[in-house]
């Protein structure tokens, strides 16, 4: 059980964690109106590199580079690369609170996950409250609607990418650095979004939305290490909670930048996504028989 200092620490973090993705996501959006995504993708990761040994070396962890090679720390970013170059490509044709939204039923996957692979039990209120998540996933993507697209398919598709990443994530050795294991997963980031990018018409890169890109980069590159740090030393049940603060960020964003505004059946989604998400997180945290009822201890 970690100490009531602790979890206020991995509170904060997670706080400026979310406030950073979600002005990293307006900025990558913005920058999709011209960039296509593979571009847009590979040129945060370069900026975001630099940022990146920038932290390694002022925490003086250049001595624990070597364990970007082990296969948890790899698998971690591989998972996050695919998962991050089909959530920009649905960033540009979607708005910002709706993406947001389908991405955070992250914590709800994951349960479902690890009931399929044999890793967790659930009883009939966890089932019930996944059940009503999902059906908010549903209200928000809304197949078979006018909003309904591409781009709507390929966000959840990020989602299922996300989830592993998460359960990797727990699962990588406290002695790995957080900066190492974000540095790595942002090298990675950028040679799958390269090779990607390489199907793709480039865009000059002289330009205004390349100021854009590489402000998102510093900020995706410090709320990575901020939500990994999150999660270290930490009760995860607690901290998860305040994940869903970036809804609010990107529905305030999403207004004051573009002048959208989630309609009533997408707000009723939302609504069921965070209320499911968050009274399954309180019955990991309750019941003494779940095996995701983590400290963060052990977690990266």
């Amino acid at each position: 059980m970690a100490s009531a200092a602790e979890n206020r620490r991995g509170i904060v973090f997670m706080l400026a964690a979310m406030s950073l993705f979600v002005v990293n996501d307006a900025l990558m959006k913005l920058a999709r109106e011209t960039y296509p995504a593979g571009q847009a993708l590979t040129l945060r990761a370069t900026f975001a590199i630099v940022v990146g040994f920038a932290l390694v070396f002022a925490a003086r962890e250049g001595d624990r580079l070597a364990m970007a090679f082990r296969p948890r720390v790899l698998l971690r970013g591989m998972l996050e690369s695919i998962g991050a170059l089909t959530f920009s490509w649905s960033l540009g044709l979607m708005p910002l609170a709706n993406i947001t939204a389908i991405n955070m039923a992250s914590p709800l996957l994951i349960v479902a996950i690890a009931v399929l692979l044999g890793m967790e039990r659930v009883g009939w209120r966890r089932a019930l409250a996944l059940t009503v998540g999902f059906i908010g996933v549903l209200l928000v993507v809304r197949p078979g609607a006018d909003s309904f697209n591409a781009a709507a398919l390929v966000a959840v598709v990020s989602v299922f990418l996300t989830s592993g990443r998460d359960l990797t994530t727990r699962s990588i050795g406290d002695d790995v650095p957080s900066t190492v294991v974000s540095l790595t997963t942002t090298v990675l980031v950028g040679v799958v979004a390269l090779g990607y990018g390489l199907t793709e018409e480039w865009q000059p890169i002289w330009r205004l939305e390349s100021i854009y890109v590489a402000l998102a980069a510093v900020l995706v590159t410090i709320g990575t290490f901020f939500i990994i740090s999150a999660f270290r030393r930490t009760d995860v049940g607690v901290i998860s909670q305040y994940r869903y603060t970036v809804i609010i960020f990107a529905t305030l964003l999403g207004y004051f930048v573009w002048g959208d505004v989630p309609d009533l059946l997408a707000f009723a989604g939302i609504g069921l996504i965070i209320g499911s998400g968050l009274y399954t997180m309180h019955r990991q945290r309750v019941r003494p028989d779940s095996n995701l009822k983590l400290s963060g201890k052990t977690g990266a």
